[in-house]
């Protein structure tokens, strides 16, 4: 027998689940969610599971993401598997994000979009200095999904945005102080963590508190001002004239790396991003980012950077359209149009 995907169990209180999937740095598929949703449905009502433990087993990573060459595979035909996977996850992103008792992810290694998505609804989300935080969406023409509309603009000032539409990889020191992340500790001491958790299984922020350290000083601090005059603009045509303006080395190279990613999907990201601000439940935003997902997933930049970045490799998309110009407005007011009521998504 193949050992599961996902590992549930409860230890001393602790509803515990480990991503088992390893060779994919445990990349979310359906079943995975499904098993997830399963367990946490079970526990929810259990006045033997106190709190709730998610870590990963093995070396390489948390979570890489979602099973990406499935859903560009089902956006080619009627989508109907990616849209069938997404309402899950989603699903799956709302449970943790509504739960009744406390949630503790434990994030060491790389974290970028699934991963994202069942570790930031967790109430205590613990760094290590091995973690590398990422939404980098843009990058295959999608956009920073499984909840990124909610909580990327409830990051201080602009530095959701410029995560958002840059795809920045960041290290502990600086996802704790944007409280990406709640507290620093170093690898070699989780395993104490854990057992100190499944020890004190009442109350993980406390455990947190005595047992994390300091991350160090935090490289974006450099940058936080001008993240948030430059990428203050409602327009993704006015931050590039921004960065354009401003000059300095550090905008110019922000700036060119906003050329390399999908036209499309950064004014997608843009628009998700202050929708997302704007709006007053999760529910809302998982609804609005489905709708959308199950659209941005049949257009050509998102078969083209699948195609480039993770099929053959060759790291060249040809976006259509290849520049800012070319995505209309009306074509954004297609990919966000709600959904009736019977083909929308909603909440377990």
């Amino acid at each position: 027998m193949s050992e599961p995907e996902v590992i549930t169990r409860v230890e001393n209180g602790v509803g515990r689940i480990t991503l088992n999937r390893p060779k994919a740095i445990h990349a979310l598929n359906r079943a995975m969610c499904e098993a997830m949703i399963e367990a946490l449905l079970a526990w929810r009502g259990d006045e033997a599971v106190l709190s709730v433990l998610i870590d990963h087993a093995g070396e390489r990573g948390f979570c890489a993401g979602g099973d990406i060459r499935m859903i560009a595979e089902s956006g080619a035909g009627d989508a109907s598997e990616a849209k069938a996977f997404f309402k899950t996850e989603y699903q799956l992103n709302h449970l943790l994000f509504a739960y009744p008792k406390p949630i503790t992810a434990i994030v060491d290694g790389i974290v970028m979009g699934g991963g994202v998505g069942i570790s930031e609804p967790a109430d205590v989300r613990i760094a290590t200095e091995r973690t590398t935080y990422a939404m980098p969406e843009t990058g295959i023409g999608l956009f920073p999904d499984v909840g990124g509309g909610w909580f990327l603009p409830r990051l201080p000032g602009q530095t959701g945005v410029w995560l958002a539409l840059t795809g920045a990889r960041l290290k502990a020191a600086d996802t704790v102080v944007l409280g990406i992340h709640t507290h620093f500790v170093p690898s070699e001491g989780v395993e104490a963590l854990k057992a100190e958790l499944l020890a004190a299984p009442v109350d993980p922020k406390a455990v947190a508190d005595r047992v994390a350290g300091d991350a160090g000083p935090a490289p974006l601090d450099a940058h936080r001002e001008a993240i948030d005059r430059l990428f203050a603009f409602d327009t993704v045509e006015e931050i590039f004239a921004a960065l354009e303006a401003d000059g300095s080395d550090w905008a110019l190279k922000q700036l060119a790396t906003l050329k390399t990613k999908s036209p499309q999907s950064l004014k997608v990201s843009l628009r998700q991003i202050r929708t997302g601000a704007t709006l007053s439940s999760f529910a809302d935003n998982m609804a609005m980012e489905y709708a959308l997902g199950g659209r941005v997933v049949r257009t050509h930049d998102f078969q083209e950077g699948v195609r480039a970045v993770i099929i053959d490799k060759d790291n060249a998309p040809k976006w259509s359209p290849a520049d800012l110009s070319g995505v209309s407005d009306a074509t954004l007011d297609g990919l966000f149009a709600p959904l009736s009521a019977e083909e929308g998504w909603s909440p377990l």
